[in-house]
């Protein structure tokens, strides 16, 4: 159970009802569990919505499919259950299984630089940062930091929260043994 509860939507005040449409529209995303709960200090909201711009730009760069697995790969080295379901849901609706991933070897560079930065707290070694950096400029790979960064703090709040995981997402827990 969730530390601090989602508002209820129909409860928010005008300005946060507000800034719900405009992220529902602008991104075509619902009102998740996490957002309802960032929505009681509506800067908070405002500022982790940031992360759909950096993510689309971050498709930009990569393409989709590294997008959502580089997402996922920070999203499971922080043990986060809610946003590692979330990208679980995309992987399986692309039609991939999330356990055997065909990935080449340029792509899984950037996946473990990702999972690097999430475990040693960014403290990686010139190895990881190198494999790419290598590949892209140096405005790109700030872009990827970055979007790691913000990624981090989804997954940071979402496990201070102890966030639900929302209904639509319950057929896309990972299995336990």
């Amino acid at each position: 159970m969730a530390r601090i509860p989602p508002l209820e939507i129909e409860a928010v005040d005008n300005k946060t009802a507000e800034a719900f449409r405009h992220h529902t529209e602008t991104y075509s995303a619902r009102i998740t569990n996490m957002k309802a709960t960032l929505a009681y200090s509506l800067l908070s909201f405002e500022v982790y919505m940031q992360w759909y711009p950096l993510y689309n730009r971050v498709k930009q760069v990569v393409g989709e499919r590294l997008a959502y697995l580089f997402a996922w790969s920070v999203s499971t080295a922080s043990d986060c259950p809610l946003c590692s379901t979330f990208f679980r849901k995309i992987i399986i609706d692309a039609g991939e299984d999330p356990e055997h991933l065909q990935i080449n070897a340029g792509e899984q560079e950037l996946l473990d630089f990702g999972a690097a930065i999430t475990r040693r707290g960014g403290r990686i070694s010139d190895e990881v940062f190198n494999a790419v950096a290598s590949k892209y400029t140096n405005e790109e790979t700030v872009l990827l930091i970055a979007f790691a960064g913000q990624m981090i703090a989804t997954n940071i709040f979402n496990n201070v929260i102890e966030t639900n995981i929302d209904g639509y997402l319950a057929d896309y827990i990972k299995p336990t043994l």
